[in-house]
């Protein structure tokens, strides 16, 4: 890439013009050739967009391989080449820096608001190549990343609430509920959602929101008694799941695998403090209604094939509808759920596997599968794959951990060795789902970096044909 750079900013009709530091805009009727080739040209408006992209991705769920990856093509389309740009990404802050011998430009930005929004994601990714083919200007990338920035999610607040009831519906039953089980859940969930819907209306710290709606949810479950006559377990256990911050923890993961380590330390930490926030809502709904501990509770699931596989293409609908998935990959990711979840299944059940194992055996099942059905769907893997082994998130296992810490001054040494045992076996699980999830890039990551970057010099190279 950088020998295209370099004969096109070796064109004397090309290196005329003083770099434009300026951050007006630039006028239509800028030269194609230095808006575009010319790297500091006009360098604050491309800090400036190059930030607002990298904080659309990473406040809305990307991990920080793929900001890293889509910046850099991003800032190749607008003339900088890759050994001028200098990123350094942090889960709350990122800085950018591009430099030569005799220029020098940085600016950072802040990124506090975190969610998960796959659509604008994949549309971001998509941003990039459709610039680079067409070769947009800066006030056309501008316009595209601020629709992107806008645009309302796919699904209606009602949906999406829904959305989240199934998803904790899908975990009950994997977990060998009844289909009673099921449809208790979804309303206790669906209930909570509601709840973490006004409390974050209201401003109230993330942390606090968690706390209560956790409480909420559970509370909701507990009082579905009233309905059956008898205490409902698996409603108890699966109505707060909505909550587990699956992204970001298979996010941090994937920092920790591509070194990316103090990223995925503040993303790891995060993860740990909604986890405890979830359990200690929980905690507090027990003591209020004096309920027992149900983490005791079996989680083997009824059977291995059917009803699983229904259980799993709701879970991870559910899911995706959270995450705003697009519309037309629900069923693609439903069916990806399917094959994870069986495969998990059969490999323990079937194998006698780990849990561990077979995890990582359903996720890097469905991550290579990923590589051809990106082709066939237009969109990022991780759109497909993440929800797709969303269900098998180990929530219970985490709650077992800290539960025993909340309770530690009364439990037996067995007891305490069973938490502990069930944190490990979490942790585990989901480093194993990670890895499977994050296969492609593991063992292909040079390859698809190398493609990656022949078509971004084949795209250059006819631009500046054509110019």
């Amino acid at each position: 890439m950088k020998d295209i750079f370099q004969k096109h900013t070796d064109s004397p009709r090309k290196s005329t013009a003083e770099p434009q530091a300026s951050g007006a805009a630039i006028s239509e009727e800028a030269p194609l050739d230095l808006a575009l080739t010319s790297p500091f040209y006009s360098i604050q408006q491309k800090l400036h967009l190059l930030l607002q992209m990298g904080q659309l991705l990473m406040e809305n769920g990307a991990d920080t391989d793929r900001i890293q990856r889509d910046t850099q093509r991003a800032a190749a389309h607008m003339g900088i080449e890759e050994e001028q740009f200098h990123q350094h990404i942090m889960y709350t802050t990122l800085l950018l820096n591009v430099n030569d011998k005799a220029h020098s430009y940085t600016e950072f930005r802040k990124t506090i608001h975190h969610g998960v929004n796959l659509t604008a994601i994949s549309a971001l990714s998509k941003l990039t190549w459709r610039a680079l083919r067409e070769n947009y200007s800066l006030q056309e990338f501008e316009a595209n990343l601020n629709r992107i920035a806008t645009r309302p999610g796919a699904y209606p607040f009602y949906l999406a609430m829904l959305g989240a009831g199934a998803a904790c519906g899908g975990f009950c039953k994997l977990f060998g509920g009844s289909w009673l089980d099921f449809f208790l859940t979804l309303l206790a969930a669906s209930f909570g959602f509601l709840v973490r819907h006004v409390l974050q209306r209201s401003g109230l710290n993330i942390y606090a929101t968690i706390t209560l709606t956790a409480c909420s949810a559970t509370l909701a479950a507990w009082a579905t008694q009233f309905l059956t006559g008898t205490v409902n377990w698996y409603p108890l256990i699966a109505c707060s799941l909505f909550l587990v911050p699956g992204i970001p923890l298979l996010n941090a993961v994937s920092d920790f695998l591509n070194n990316f380590i103090v990223g995925g330390m503040t993303r790891a930490m995060h993860t740990v403090l909604v986890a405890s926030s979830m359990t200690l809502g929980i905690f507090i709904a027990i003591r209020l209604a004096g309920i027992p501990d149900f983490t005791g509770v079996s989680l083997r699931p009824d059977t291995i094939y059917f009803s699983q596989a229904v259980a799993a293409a709701i879970s991870a609908v559910g899911f995706s509808i959270l995450f705003n998935v697009p519309p037309r990959l629900l069923v693609p990711v439903a069916i990806g759920g399917i094959i994870t979840v069986l495969i998990r299944n059969v490999a323990i059940l079937e194998l006698d596997c780990s849990q561990a194992f077979a995890s990582l055996l359903g996720a890097a099942f469905v991550g290579l599968l990923a590589l051809r059905a990106i082709h066939w769907f237009h969109t990022p893997n991780i759109v497909l794959t993440l929800p797709s082994a969303i269900p098998m998130i180990p929530g219970v296992l985490i709650f077992r951990l800290l539960f025993a810490l909340l309770n530690i001054h009364d439990l037996s040494g067995e007891s305490l060795l069973i938490g502990v045992r069930s944190g490990v076996e979490a942790v585990m699980i989901i480093i194993a789902i990670a890895v499977g999830v994050a296969i492609p890039n593991i063992f292909l990551h040079r390859y698809i970096k190398n493609r990656s970057d022949r078509t971004v010099e084949e795209l250059l190279s006819q631009r500046y044909e054509e110019d």
